[in-house]
């Protein structure tokens, strides 16, 4: 059995005059053309199961679907001859025809903080599947007990002073868990949006806004502390994301994890999500309780550590396919000159080429990027209907079968 899984950054889907960030909305003809290329991106992406970001009203979505699954049907009547014809059964014709998502199921987990004022309205996510869901989605958002990070003092310290903590309560925007029936076999799907990269600034009682918004008055140290505000919340979500994935894989559970992660593969964000790679040899390391020079692992707790470290992780489908295609760049995302892959597929061991359990393999790996333009082109203003991300697909197929 084939299938595949996506994911797809809409930016910003809402119905028309519907204001949702401050001074933003589209207009019905805006509205109208953004459909229209989203719902193109969707019969391009023939996707089995597609992860979206940045939705902000479920209905708006389903409009795409629907426009997406009546052009899926058109293309088909135009291109696939019925059974009449003697040539029907053609390889080619498989290639061709677009499954429309008519019955397909669509989970949909809202913004927590979006209370539906206009001006600050808040995105959430959605997961899309003709294979359907196995029980019932889960959000993950509002933390039922708070996480709290603290911090060690520096060496050299006294140890009893207060190095400070973290808090997070919330995650900026939810996390959807679906679990996902791929022939006999239930994969657990975790659909995410962390934390972006835009700084966070502290607006002082009274004010109007934040001094660092300011840009007539621009104060680098106090906009480079709200891109640090940013990257530990981001931080903090991952682990969150990487908690509930740990849990999954303890219970054998094969695990998809994709979205926009707002940093590349090799951020410290992305690889809290992953897990750490595993050292070459732990027999060549001392042990954490080491009393001597040459106090280090055995060779049989080298296995054991490296076993307990790779059962864990989660692979990229991007670096797999860099890896087997030997191709040198895949881009999802256009800034400054900066061209980097935010949006990632990550795969457990389930879907490793190295792994004996695996129960699928990776075929190929998609991105639909022809659309992006560096944000400091005179056309960037075209981005505002169409994504500024890429989609990527993951071609998988079940182990054993056709």
């Amino acid at each position: 059995m084939r299938f595949s899984i996506a994911s797809f950054n809409v930016k910003n889907l809402i119905g028309p005059d519907r204001e949702y960030y401050r001074f933003q909305s589209y207009t019905p003809e805006e509205y109208a053309w953004k459909r229209d290329w989203l719902a193109a991106q969707l019969v391009d992406l023939d996707a089995d199961v597609i992860g979206f970001q940045e939705i902000f009203e479920k209905d708006a979505l389903a409009d795409v679907i629907a426009e997406a699954s009546a052009r899926a049907r058109a293309l088909n009547e135009a291109v696939i001859p019925d059974k009449g014809k003697s040539y029907h059964r053609k390889v080619i014709f498989d290639k061709l025809g677009v499954a429309p998502w008519d019955g397909a199921a669509l989970a949909f987990a809202p913004n927590a903080a979006d209370a539906g004022v206009p001006g600050e309205r808040r995105p959430g996510v959605a997961v899309l599947s003709r294979l359907g869901f196995a029980g019932k989605p889960e959000v993950i958002q509002d933390l039922p007990r708070p996480l709290t990070i603290p911090f060690q003092p520096l060496r050299g310290l006294d140890g009893a002073l207060d190095a400070g903590s973290f808090t997070l309560r919330r995650l900026s925007r939810p996390i959807l868990k679906v679990r996902i029936p791929v022939g006999e076999r239930i994969i657990t799907l975790f659909n995410c949006h962390l934390k972006s990269k835009l700084g966070e600034y502290i607006t002082p009682p009274g004010a109007p806004y934040a001094p660092e918004a300011d840009l007539t008055r621009y104060d680098p140290a106090g906009r480079a502390l709200g891109a640090l505000r940013a990257a530990l919340r981001r931080m903090a979500e991952a682990w969150v994301l990487r908690r509930e994935i740990v849990t999954e894989l303890a219970h054998g559970n094969p695990v998809v994890a994709l979205g926009d992660f707002n940093d590349g593969e090799h951020a410290v964000s992305s690889e809290i999500v992953s897990g750490e790679m595993p050292f070459k040899n732990y027999a060549w390391m001392l042990r954490h309780d080491a009393d001597c020079y040459d106090d280090r692992y055995s060779a049989e707790e080298h296995k054991a550590i490296t076993e307990a470290v790779e059962r864990t992780r989660l692979h990229s489908a991007e670096g797999l396919f860099v890896k087997k295609s030997m191709r040198d760049m895949v881009y999802t995302s256009a800034f400054g000159g900066v061209y980097e892959s935010i949006d990632q597929i990550l795969l457990s061991r389930h879907f490793h080429p190295d792994f004996a359990g695996a129960i699928a393999e990776m075929e190929y790996f998609s991105v639909l990027n022809d659309h992006i333009t560096d944000g400091s082109h005179p056309e960037a203003p075209y981005n505002k209907l169409a994504s500024d991300h890429g989609q990527i697909k993951a071609h998988l197929r079940l182990k054993g079968e056709g």
